[in-house]
């Protein structure tokens, strides 16, 4: 069945990020305790309609150390994320943002009313 066009299309970001030696140079529990009590209130408070994952790259990769995908309901909802994350340390305090890309999943299909041939699932 194809995706229907006329929903909207929820946005996927992949933060690209790489730690900071301030970051690495508190303890584990310093910073579960800064980022629980830093971070996470202030996209609580000023974000919404958005879900994440996050993902340990350092072990694959010198250039980026970690992969935060967010997804958010709409473009809005994207835009108040990263204004939320740009008051806090996070955002070039604690982490490098080395790119952020941006898309909605199977856009192509949405496009041209076409089943999402390009997802895969084995």
């Amino acid at each position: 069945m194809p995706t229907d066009p006329t929903a909207a299309p929820p946005v996927t970001a992949f933060m690209l990020v790489k730690t900071t030696p301030e970051w690495l140079g508190m303890s584990v529990g310093e910073r579960v305790h800064a980022f629980t009590t830093q971070v996470l209130p202030v996209i609580q408070t000023r974000a919404r309609g958005v879900r994440s994952r996050f993902y340990d790259t350092e072990f694959y990769s010198a250039r980026v150390t970690d992969i935060w995908v967010w997804e958010a309901d709409d473009h809005d909802a994207y835009r108040l994320l990263v204004d939320a994350l740009r008051e806090t340390p996070f955002w070039d305090r604690w982490f490098d943002v080395v790119e952020l890309l941006v898309g909605t999943e199977n856009g192509y299909a949405r496009t041209y009313g076409l089943d999402p041939v390009a997802t895969v699932v084995a």
